[in-house]
């Protein structure tokens, strides 16, 4: 490949409001919000599905390696390029905008460089969401090339479970259009292709749109900050809202008191819930899109619900404005990355033993890793759990990278071989998490993905994640 020359073609092709060369101008490109910073060649930025498909041919011609970028919000380096100066970026900011949107039908067809934000603003006036809820505003691209979760997935599922349709371009033969899936709600009519292309960092090839479910906005809303008196009371707590509350439990977060007590020293203006702190607590939400009436009001059914617990698995408990709790729990991020340095972890386990690993993760650190300190918070709705460490600055002449590593193994291996768990439950993997997946992937699954993922890109040219 000449570097020189793919460049004057790109040039040619998508002139200069198009491409972006400059070192400076390429950083926010090449830096992800947490891991992953490198060196592109240059960023890709093709005003339409027809330029993607054009850029594709060319950079498969001349043997250049292409990085799919949506908003760059995503947390294992999947959109970031490597050192080598030569990949591109494919920035798909510019293919943006809403296409469609059919309140009957309840589905939004819109680009794959669209906002999660902009998906929402388009809803609303037609009483509709989209309900991934994130901290970040990640694009409809990268949500599907992540299967994003989020804070409410026990209620609505991940993007998986809210894709009826995608369009996508393909890197064998390069370039060429592929569409699955409509808006139908049911169609039984072979294997489901789309879902290649749904949670695989855009290695099978490069999503250009997305038909999504939408739902009915929520009208009523109750949430609570519950202390629960054990974790396994947390668990009875939660299996009890399922059963009375069934569809209307929208989350059951949990948050420990390091969570609780960054997000108190970084952000002053807020209260303190309780006091003193305690040792977890669990953020409870109940929605429906039915109005408030005579006949149905979920506050008064909500609050019935949290006196009726008192007696045996709730110690004390905060009822607020949603958007005052939901502000506490959605700082936590942000607050923890002010304590030190950050080792994240983004793990999953069966809803039934999350207190017992979370005694055992917590004894493992405390026992072999003195000196980072656990702020753990998370989904306890679906077994989902941000085990994130900090370590203050006066500790970390005590963390070389080879002590953060084996950190990393440790737990994962706590997480993946005792409790049977995943090591990547909403990030994915991308090279961050590449030599984890070899390490606990199974032998004939790595074996079946070096049958199938060559069929989509022969050349290895696409993205940076490899499933083999």
């Amino acid at each position: 490949m000449s570097a020189e020359r793919a460049l004057q073609q790109l040039q040619s092709l998508l002139g200069s409001s198009g491409l972006i060369t400059a070192a400076a101008e390429r950083t926010p490109y090449e830096h992800g919000p947490r891991y992953g910073a490198g060196q592109a060649l240059c960023v890709a930025r093709p005003a339409d599905v027809a330029q993607a498909a054009e850029l594709m041919r060319l950079c498969a011609a001349e043997g250049v390696r292409l990085i799919p970028q949506g908003a760059n919000t995503g947390l294992v380096g999947a959109a970031s390029p490597d050192d080598s100066g030569l990949q591109v970026i494919l920035s798909m900011e510019r293919i943006r905008g809403v296409i469609d949107i059919d309140p009957v039908d309840g589905v939004i067809q819109a680009w794959a460089g669209t906002r999660l934000s902009d998906l929402n603003q388009a809803l609303a006036p037609h009483g509709l969401c989209f309900p991934i809820d994130l901290g970040a505003d990640p694009s409809v691209g990268g949500m599907l090339a992540a299967n994003t979760g989020g804070a409410r997935l026990i209620r609505y599922g991940d993007v998986r479970h809210n894709t009826l349709g995608l369009q996508a371009l393909l890197m064998q033969p390069p370039g060429e259009l592929l569409e699955m899936g409509n808006r139908l709600h049911k169609n039984n009519t072979g294997p489901d292709w789309k879902q290649l292309f749904i949670g695989t960092a855009g290695s099978y090839g490069i999503v250009t749109q997305a038909v999504l479910r939408a739902h009915p906005l929520p009208r009523q809303r109750a949430t609570a900050l519950v202390v629960p008196a054990s974790l396994e009371a947390g668990l009875r707590l939660l299996q009890d809202a399922q059963a009375q509350f069934a569809d209307f439990l929208t989350a059951f977060e949990g948050i420990s008191r390091n969570a609780l007590a960054s997000v108190l020293r970084h952000l002053p203006q807020v209260a303190a819930p309780f006091d003193p702190l305690p040792d977890y607590a669990l953020l409870v939400e109940v929605s429906s899109s039915a109005e408030a009436g005579e006949h149905f009001d979920l506050d008064k059914l909500f609050m019935a619900w949290l006196e009726r617990h008192f007696d045996d698995a709730i110690v004390d408990a905060v009822v607020d404005k949603p958007d005052t709790l939901w502000r506490l729990r959605h700082a936590i991020s942000d607050s923890v990355k002010q304590e030190g340095k950050i080792v994240a972890f983004d793990i999953s386990v069966s809803r039934s033993r999350l207190p017992a690993f979370r005694a055992e993760a917590l004894a493992l650190v405390e026992r072999d890793f003195a000196g980072a300190d656990v702020y753990d918070f998370g989904h306890w709705g679906d077994g989902g759990v941000h085990f994130n460490l900090a370590i203050a600055p006066a500790a970390q002449p005590q963390f070389p990278a080879e002590r953060i590593e084996a950190l990393r193994t440790a737990l994962y291996d706590l997480v993946v071989q005792r409790y049977q768990g995943s090591f990547s439950a909403e990030h994915g993997i991308g090279p961050f998490n590449q030599h984890y997946y070899q390490r606990y992937t199974q032998p004939a699954q790595r074996a079946l993905a070096a049958r199938v993922q060559p069929v989509f890109d022969p050349h290895c040219l696409l993205g940076n994640t490899r499933f083999a």
